[in-house]
């Protein structure tokens, strides 16, 4: 079959992060082709933070909920506030809505836009790759591509190309219920997230509920085979009095929660998002570190493109682990550790009621990086934590 178009990068997926990856490159003159599924939404809790708006222009109208505070709750019912201080807030955004505007920014800024199924790559021998897809009408297209930058999902069909183990998977399920007005419902609250930790919610995760203006998604993940994520999610709508509101939709995806080794292929393909395995361990916080990726992805292409060496497609990779790769770290020792018992999960939640851990926690979410301006906070949590650590307060 003949080659329809030549691009210096086809971006497959139309999420966070490639819709800002296509974005970036379009803004530097790059001719782009942003391909995505139509009607695909992404099961997500929808939360983003200041740092998420700022960086990359989000505008605040965009914003369903403004969150201003969480509940945590333990396995025995026990209950800690975490109220954000001054005027911070959490963003809440509906994903379909989210990704449907950035992938029409994409093309104001003038990447073409593509509806279809990825195929395949093929090579013929020339520079690049040949992008396989098929469109809404079931017609097989090809274009040529210098680069590829995969951005299609945690399961992605682009990244068989790269070499290396799959991430570290959590399956999550939640459903979208019409949200009840505040107090008619048991504890919900229109700008409070509700996180609950126990075991019979999720064995290694935790269960949610993120309010989202008119609807709120409730859900859990696991990454425990043979869970029953849908019945966790109706037991946990059961505890929190929501069990007689309107289900809306119902969705299920798996997450990942381990970046991959390589996230190119050393000639023609980068990966970006959750095709990278960049959503953030013991949270799943995912759409800032999606479209961080797929910023990060886009300079390593165009450095690429300006030099001509494969080595530069590394740069994705290596500028994000630089950035957080410490982070992710420090979250997945936690996530392994606090989340193992029932037991452990009720002493975490002892420690999400002090005054340090909450200051230092939404500073480290609202920035998006480790806070280091509080010397003797940190001093004061590392004290406390050992004292958990070693059973030496009660839980």
């Amino acid at each position: 079959m003949s080659i329809q178009s030549s691009y210096d990068a086809v971006v497959v997926g139309g999420g966070p992060a490639g819709a800002t990856a296509a974005h970036d490159l379009a803004r530097q003159g790059r001719d782009v082709l942003l391909l995505d599924k139509a009607g695909r939404i992404k099961p997500c809790g929808g939360a983003i933070p200041p740092r998420l708006m700022r960086d990359f222009d989000i505008p605040r109208s965009l914003l369903v909920a403004e969150v201003k505070g969480a509940r945590i709750v333990a396995p025995s019912g026990r209950e800690v506030e975490m109220p954000i201080e001054g005027d911070g807030f959490v963003g809440m955004v509906d994903r379909g809505p989210f990704d449907a505007w950035l992938r029409e920014r994409a093309a104001e800024a003038g990447a073409d836009r593509a509806t279809g199924t990825y195929v395949g790559i093929e090579r013929d021998g020339k520079p690049g790759a040949i992008v396989i897809y098929r469109d809404a009408d079931k017609t097989e297209r090809r274009v040529r591509a210098r680069l590829v930058i995969g951005a299609d999902g945690a399961n992605s069909r682009v990244a068989a190309e790269i070499p290396g183990r799959d991430p570290t998977l959590v399956f999550a399920y939640h459903e979208i219920i019409r949200a009840p007005a505040a107090g008619t419902a048991g504890p919900y609250r229109p700008q409070r997230c509700d996180v609950y930790y126990d075991g019979t919610v999720s064995p290694d995760f935790y269960g949610w509920i993120f309010p989202h203006g008119d609807t709120a998604s409730v859900g859990v993940g696991s990454a425990q085979k043979g869970f029953g994520l849908r019945e966790a999610t109706a037991h946990l709508r059961q505890m929190s009095g929501l069990e007689g509101c309107e289900t809306v939709r119902r969705e299920g995806a798996p997450i990942p929660l381990s970046p991959r080794r390589r996230w190119d292929n050393g000639r023609d393909i980068v990966l970006a998002g959750d095709a990278a395995g960049v959503v953030a361990p013991a949270s799943g916080e995912g759409i800032y570190y999606a479209m961080y990726g797929g910023r990060v992805a886009a300079d390593a292409v165009l450095a690429f493109l300006r030099s001509g060496r494969t080595s530069d497609l590394a740069l994705a990779r290596r500028t994000f682990m630089r950035k957080h790769g410490r982070v992710f770290a420090v979250l997945r020792v936690m996530q392994w550790f606090w989340y193992s018992s029932d037991k452990r999960r009720e002493r975490f939640v002892s420690m999400c009621g002090d005054a340090d851990v909450q200051k230092l926690t939404w500073a480290a979410y609202m920035n998006k990086e480790l806070v280091r301006s509080r010397p003797m906070a940190h001093a004061r949590v590392f004290a406390k934590d050992m004292a958990h650590l070693l059973g030496l307060v009660p839980p």
